[in-house]
C-alpha cells in the first residue's frame, strides 16, 4: 500500500503532466512487487499496528483436566502472564529528485531517468523492508544488530538473542512456578565426520534438529510438538544447499543402496537467503505454524509507504519523498533452531 500526498499550491502545470505517470509507476512496480513476495512474507508474521509500539505476551497454557469425586468441585485452574516483548516502530526515509530539465521534456512523455529513479524508489522500500527483515533473522546469534543508521533489537522476551543456549522457559507467575533453560542454538556435524558434503549425514542431523524443535518446552514445561516445516539456508554455501535440496526433493532415501523411503521428501519449504553471506556451513529450521501461533517473527507495519511531492522555487527541482514506519522483532523463541557446523564460529551452541 502506497500513500500519496501533494501540496498542489506549488506545483505548475508543467509537474502536472509528470506527477500521474511518475505515480502511475510507482503504483504498478509496488503491484508488482507486492504480488513476488519476499523474505517478510515468507518467513515473517505481518501485521499493521497504530501504536508507538507492539508488546506481544506469553501466558501459560491450562493444565490437564483433573479427575473428581461426585459432588465435586472442579479443580481451578488459571492463566498467567509469563513474559513480555517489547518491538518499538522505526522510521526510515529516502528522497529523489527529478531536475527541471527533465520534467520540461516529460511534457512529451516521461524521460527513460525519470521512469528508472520512479521505479528504484518502490524496489528501495521492498528491499528495505526484506533486508531488515533478513539481516535480523541471520544476526540473531547477537542481541543487536546496525542497520541503516539505526540499532535493531534481537532479544526475546527472556533478554537474550533469538539464538541462544541457555534460554529460559517458565515463570514465578505460572502455578507450578517452574522454571529452566533450553537450547534452540546447536552445533554438529553437518557432513559426517569427514567433512565432504554428505546427503545421509545431513538427513541424520536434519532429523536430529527436528526433534529438538517438535520437543521445544512451553512455559509448563510440557513439550510444544510443533513440527518444522521450513529450511533456510545462507546464499553463499553452494555445497550445503545442494546437499539440502536432494535431501528434501528425493523421493527415495540418499547415500545408501537399501532403497528406503525418504522421511523428509515432500516435508519442507527451502529458503535461501542472498544477504546471508555465512562464514561457516549452517541453517535454521522453523515450523511456520508455530511461528503464526507463537508470534515469533514478527513485522509491524505502523505507517505504510508515504509518497509526497514538491517543487523546489529554488531549483524548479521536482523532489518526491518517501517515508515509512514499521517495527521487526522477535516475539519467542520456540519456533526456531540454528544449527551451525562445529567450528570456532558456532562458539555459545549447545551440541547434538
Amino acid at each position: 500500500m502506497i500513500i500519496y500526498s501533494k501540496n498542489s499550491s506549488l506545483a505548475p502545470g508543467a509537474v502536472g503532466k509528470l506527477e500521474t505517470p511518475i505515480k502511475m509507476i510507482i503504483e504498478h512496480e509496488s503491484d508488482l512487487l507486492t504480488k513476488k513476495g519476499g523474505v517478510c512474507d515468507w518467513l515473517f508474521n505481518v501485521e499493521k499496528s497504530n501504536k508507538f509500539g507492539e508488546t506481544i505476551i506469553g501466558q501459560n497454557d491450562f493444565d490437564v483436566f483433573g479427575a473428581t469425586e461426585e459432588g465435586a468441585a472442579a479443580e481451578q485452574d488459571t492463566v498467567a502472564d509469563t513474559y513480555k516483548k517489547f518491538i518499538e516502530h522505526i522510521q526510515f526515509m529516502k528522497e529523489f529528485v527529478i531536475s527541471a530539465q527533465m520534467m520540461e521534456d516529460a511534457n512529451y512523455g516521461i524521460a527513460s531517468d525519470a521512469k528508472r529513479r520512479a521505479e528504484n524508489f518502490a524496489r528501495a522500500y521492498y528491499k528495505t523492508v526484506n533486508k531488515i527483515c533478513e539481516t535480523a533473522l541471520f544476526s540473531a546469534t547477537n542481541d543487536s544488530v546496525d542497520f541503516a543508521g539505526t540499532r535493531i533489537d534481537l532479544t526475546t522476551s527472556d533478554d537474550l538473542p533469538l539464538f541462544n543456549s541457555s534460554h529460559v522457559w517458565g515463570s514465578d507467575n505460572t502455578p507450578s512456578a517452574n522454571t529452566g533453560t533450553q537450547s534452540n542454538y546447536f552445533a554438529g556435524k553437518l557432513f559426517g565426520t569427514s567433512g565432504a558434503p554428505s546427503t545421509e549425514a545431513f538427513e541424520e542431523i536434519l532429523s536430529a534438529s527436528s526433534m529438538k524443535l517438535r520437543n521445544m518446552k512451553d512455559e509448563n514445561g510440557d513439550p510444544l510438538g510443533y513440527s518444522g516445516d521450513t529450511v533456510i539456508l545462507p546464499g553463499n554455501r553452494p555445497a550445503l544447499e545442494s546437499v539440502v535440496k536432494k535431501t528434501c526433493g528425493s523421493l527415495g532415501s540418499l547415500g545408501n543402496g537399501y532403497n528406503d523411503i525418504n522421511l523428509h521428501f515432500g516435508n519442507w519449504n527451502v529458503v535461501v537467503l542472498p544477504g546471508w553471506q555465512a562464514s561457516d556451513d549452517r541453517f535454521m529450521i522453523m515450523s511456520s505454524e508455530a511461528n503464526k501461533n507463537l508470534a515469533g517473527n514478527m513485522f509491524f507495519n505502523r505507517v505504510p509507504l508515504t509518497v509526497t511531492n514538491w517543487v523546489d522555487h529554488h531549483t524548479g527541482n521536482y523532489i518526491w519523498n518517501g517515508r515509512c514506519r514499521f517495527g521487526v522483532g522477535f516475539g519467542t523463541y520456540k519456533h526456531i533452531i540454528l544449527v551451525a557446523a562445529n567450528s570456532e564460529s558456532a562458539a555459545g551452541a549447545s551440541s547434538f
